[in-house]
């Protein structure tokens, strides 16, 4: 199996991999859940163990937004569980309403600027993050964010940039590695891609997505015993085994990298 692939993804997988918010491998193989997907609130930090426990994030801060749209907090976790949901537009009209009311606000910015590059609007994303960022005392979340919007452009070159200023701020940060490592599997430099992902899965504080995506750079490659092995530990059986048949599967067919994209 050739580690360097020369085609390039497409725009509909850049875009779900945005911010490596996704475990790509389950993307990839057309799973709907898994057993330990991890994904986190800004204020809270929380973590949904399933589709049906951010559903019900989503309707409890639902419920705390209509009876108050004014507080902060509820507001961007109200929000953010919106756009992990997959609500992209609904999120987007609450984030954007509350960016409005807060335009300061770095945090509230870095929501809203992820969520207008969820639904497209990438140059507006940048100019958000922008606006948030100030060089006097710069944000590397902001970084972070700006850089995985330039990989779905597919400018991965200034993505980077963008990470390696966030490392400065954060070195050996889990998620800003795993950025690093998925814009180089966007390019198609699986071991690039599986240097950086290993990385960020050493570090403790590394969630369930960086392992994932860990999994997907090495199956990419051939390493099906080591990528079920992870996958195993993040997934149920079935699915880890699932993901494995999936991916020898394509990769033992031709154009395999195109139908890949094709999936995405």
């Amino acid at each position: 199996m050739n580690a360097q692939l020369n085609a390039k993804p497409s725009h509909a997988m850049r875009k779900i991999m945005l911010a490596g918010s996704i475990a790509l491998v389950i993307a990839v193989a057309g799973c709907s859940s898994n057993k330990k997907s991890t994904s986190s609130s800004t204020h809270q930090g929380a973590s949904y163990a399933t589709e049906e426990a951010l559903r019900a994030s989503v309707t409890y801060w639902e419920k705390r937004y209509r009876n108050n749209n004014k507080d902060t907090k509820t507001a961007l976790n109200y929000g953010q569980s919106l756009r992990l949901l997959g609500r992209h537009d609904q999120a987007l009209a609450v984030l954007e309403k509350l960016a409005t009311e807060h335009p300061k606000d770095r945090v509230i910015l870095a929501a809203y600027g992820k969520a207008l590059a969820t639904v497209g609007r990438f140059q507006q994303a940048l100019q958000v993050l922008q606006t948030a960022q100030t060089p006097t005392t710069p944000d590397w979340r902001l970084d972070s964010a700006m850089g995985a919007i330039y990989d779905q452009t597919g400018n991965f070159q200034k993505a980077r940039g963008h990470y390696d200023k966030a490392l400065l701020q954060a070195p050996d940060s889990p998620s800003v590695l795993s950025n690093y490592g998925l814009s180089y599997l966007l390019e198609g430099d699986l071991v690039s891609a599986e240097s950086y992902l290993r990385r960020a899965a050493k570090n403790p504080k590394a969630d369930s997505r960086v392992r994932q995506n860990l999994a997907l750079a090495l199956g990419l490659q051939g390493k099906f015993g080591e990528a079920e092995a992870i996958a195993s530990n993040e997934l149920s059986p079935q699915q880890a085994a699932e993901n494995m048949a999936y991916l020898k599967e394509m990769l033992s067919q031709r154009n395999n990298w195109d139908k890949i994209k094709k999936q995405g």
